[in-house]
This record gives structure tokens, sequence and C-alpha cells, in this order.
């Protein structure tokens, strides 16, 4: 499966949307967006997973290298996912304790 990464803007967060799987041939496409973000100035980030079905730890470890470079800015990253599959991945590493973990994108950028 491909992976399509795109993204949008409100006020002055980045909103990246991801669609596929992240996996060990994809992760550079999410990384390369993400790193294209954060070089135009965006450390506000909200990263919505709802559409991926599949998430490796090598998409996994994009994310935290991410969330520190944001952090390292005084930014912050913020996650979209409803998928019981894809947040599993996340307590087991037990990055459900590091990102913020939103349902929905509204929730995410009010929180």
């Amino acid at each position: 499966m491909e992976l399509s990464v795109t993204t949008s803007r409100t006020d002055d967060v980045s909103v990246v949307t991801v669609d596929g799987e992240v996996d060990v041939h994809t992760a550079a496409q999410l990384r390369q967006a993400l790193d294209q973000e954060i070089a135009e100035g965006f450390v506000r980030l909200v990263v919505d997973l709802d559409g991926v079905a599949f998430l490796d730890s090598t998409g996994l470890g994009v994310l935290v290298g991410r969330l520190k470079l944001v952090r390292n800015a005084s930014g912050w990253m913020r996650i979209v996912c409803s998928s019981e599959r894809i947040l599993r991945v996340f307590r087991i590493t037990g990055l459900d304790k590091v990102f913020g973990i939103h349902e929905s994108l509204d929730a995410a950028l009010a929180a």
C-alpha cells in the first residue's frame, strides 16, 4: 500500500494528514513532510493518523525524532488517532505517555 501525506495550516499550527501504511519503505516520505514543516518554522504540529492502516517501529522513530526537534524549538506535536490497532502500537511502546493522542482533529487543535 502506498502512503499519502498532505499538509494544511490552521493559524500557526501545521496539520499533517497521513493515509496508508507507515513502514520501513514509506517512513522517509513522512519524515520529509514533517521536516519541511519544521524547516518552514512550524513547530506546532498535529499529525493525523486516522487514515493509517499500519505503523511500524520505523514510523514511530520518525514521530519521536520530530517530536524532539519541535520540543527543542519550544513547540509541540499532537497525534490524532482513533484506530484501536494503531493506538495499541503506541500503548505497547509506552509512547501513549509521550505524545498527546486525541480522537479527532478538533480535539487536538483545542488541546
